[in-house]
């Protein structure tokens, strides 16, 4: 559906929620007012769909989960690496003689800044999600229990 009306998904993330048998996805898009409103109609369409709803960054809380591979092949590079991860907040989840591995999670931003700095260290591997997201304060997407085994989409 979007790639046949050329809508670029900047990010997909699908998880579980709290209602068993349903699944959240979360998309990502980038396009002016008129685009998102059209997303937003071709989706609304799909018998699976339970709701859409178009959640701004300004109205809610986003992160990202990345886990990076870094050489370390000195044990002074490993100290930085480690001091760089604190800093970060981030965390050593995997580690041997040549390898460390690094869980980090946070804004799109706080990870790539992150990544910039290991960079030098030589990265051997880089996977991240892709962004997860709810609204700010008391508002809920909670509620859908009626029809499981649907899917809901937040772009």
């Amino acid at each position: 559906m979007f790639t046949r009306r050329g809508f670029n998904i900047e990010s997909l993330a699908v998880g579980h929620t709290e209602e068993t048998g349903m699944s959240r996805m979360t998309i990502v898009v980038k396009g002016d007012k008129r685009v998102l409103e059209q997303i937003i109609k071709q989706l609304n369409k799909l018998i699976d769909v339970i709701r859409v709803k178009d959640i701004s960054p300004q109205n809610s809380v986003e992160r990202e989960l990345a886990l990076i591979k870094v050489n370390t092949n000195s044990l002074p590079a490993r100290s930085e690496i480690i001091q760089t991860v604190d800093i970060f907040r981030a965390n050593i989840i995997d580690v041997n003689s040549q390898i460390v591995t690094i869980e980090t999670t946070g804004t799109e931003d706080k990870i790539n800044a992150l990544i910039e700095l290991l960079r030098p260290f030589g990265l051997k591997e880089v996977v991240r999600t892709g962004k997860i997201a709810l609204s700010r304060g008391s508002v809920t997407t909670s509620g859908l229990k009626n029809k499981p085994n649907k899917h809901f989409f937040k772009i």
